[in-house]
């Protein structure tokens, strides 16, 4: 008889690794969302209430796949009729049940269902993060600052433009897949950015993109891209444990690099090594390239700002974006200067696009610091307190406009004050 203790890690670390297979699994079998949920999580229930007696069995992913299966089976038989009913059922059909390593992973489906361009784009975050990474409602709520009733609507719509506007539940074919990619990977990426700011998270956002990537990377291994943002946030993801201390961010400069997870960034880098090698770079690769220059740089003062630079202004030409910009503005001071930075941050904020962000007086608050500009510096740094989105945050602003208040210069600006080792889209 296997332990509780273990059944418990077992169910826990099936449902992490083995949830989304099994929907997406029941979904291509009978086409019902709501069915494939309700089903996967009996199983799940099934697995708590027999693994202790029987043991975990050796294949997880089978034994809940058939055991959802078959659950889904009885439903059908007491709820549907006609020749609805009929057509579910022998889809059900499984002659093969004893060959259970024959199930092929459907996930690939349903991701590029969730992520379809017809959803809006709240709508494919929190269904993605229900159907295949398995977070209740509640927990999509709280991660994305929403109410529980907001997301079940959200979720609910989702599901009903599926079936009302007859979006595929497929892959796309090869020649519309580098159009229908790009808004996979980018629901992925907020996913993992919606849970890097986050200190006591209810579940781990950052972790469960993370797990996506890798889903992606497994099933798409001849995607360069998939590839550069499974790298990017696995850089990313190595220091963000060390990006608060105390309730206070901490910028990157202030970092203690020993303490990052190396780990992570070798994985990181040989994963963008081998996206780079196809020879199709896309944004996800460069910030990904960016992210590696400062994971490599042994401290603050030796980054290689020119390469980031020449990074920022790749990603420009091909992703322009504000957001882009500001990062640029960031390492071009560091490589020519506060002034030339500044320049350019004054240029973004004239465009009016980035008003209300607070990155972007923060940014200009750190160069006209750098620049010997204090009286300026501390009210653009008060509007970035003003504007901040987070305890940590505040708490670091706060302590920059007492220090200015006081007169005093800090001596640690050699990278601007925002976290300028992840980019954004």
């Amino acid at each position: 008889m296997t332990t509780p203790d273990a059944v418990q890690r077992a169910v826990a670390d099936a449902y992490r690794a083995e949830w989304g297979q099994v929907v997406a699994t029941l979904i291509g079998l009978t086409g019902d969302w709501d069915l494939a949920e309700d089903c996967t999580q009996e199983a799940f229930a099934a697995a708590l209430a027999t693994w202790p007696r029987d043991g975990v069995p050796p294949r997880p992913g089978a034994w809940l796949t058939i055991t959802a299966r078959n659950k889904a089976r009885d439903r059908l038989r007491h709820d549907a009729t006609g020749r609805e009913r009929t057509r579910r059922l022998a889809a059900l059909a499984n002659p093969g049940e004893d060959e259970p390593e024959h199930i092929p992973d459907e996930r690939l489906r349903l991701i590029f269902t969730c992520c379809h361009p017809a959803l809006p784009l709240a709508a494919r975050v929190a269904l993605t993060l229900r159907t295949l990474a398995g977070l209740t409602t509640g927990e999509i709520a709280a991660a994305l600052l929403t109410t529980e009733s907001a997301t079940a609507q959200r979720i609910v719509r989702a599901k009903r433009k599926i079936a009302e506007a007859g979006i595929p539940y497929r892959v796309p074919p090869p020649d519309l897949l580098p159009q229908r990619l790009p808004a996979v990977l980018a629901v992925v990426y907020l996913i993992f950015n919606e849970g890097y700011d986050e200190v006591d998270g209810v579940r781990d956002l950052t972790g469960e993109a993370v797990h996506l990537g890798r889903v992606l990377d497994r099933l798409l291994p001849d995607e360069p891209e998939a590839r550069g943002l499974l790298a990017l946030m696995l850089l990313s993801e190595a220091r963000r444990a060390h990006r608060v201390r105390d309730g206070v961010l901490v910028p990157l400069e202030e970092q203690d690099r020993s303490r990052w997870d190396r780990a992570l960034i070798e994985e990181g880098l040989a994963l963008l090594d081998a996206a780079l090698a196809a020879g199709r770079p896309g944004p996800y690769q460069v910030q990904a390239a960016i992210a590696a220059c400062h994971a490599t740089a042994p401290d603050a003062r030796r980054t290689d700002w020119r390469q980031i630079a020449a990074l920022y202004a790749e990603l420009a030409r091909t992703t322009p974006s504000p957001v882009v910009e500001l990062n640029r503005a960031v390492a071009v001071a560091m490589a020519d200067g506060p002034p030339a930075g500044l320049a350019l941050v004054d240029a973004v904020a004239a465009t009016g696009a980035l008003d209300g962000y607070h990155l972007l007086p923060a940014t200009r608050a750190d160069l006209l610091r750098r620049a010997g500009r204090t009286t300026e510096a501390r009210a653009a740094y008060e509007e970035a307190l003003a504007l901040a989105p987070t305890d940590p945050e505040r708490a670091y602003l706060a302590r920059r406009v007492r220090e200015l208040r006081g007169g005093h210069r800090p001596e640690n600006f050699f990278a601007a004050d925002v976290d300028s080792g992840r980019s954004h889209p």
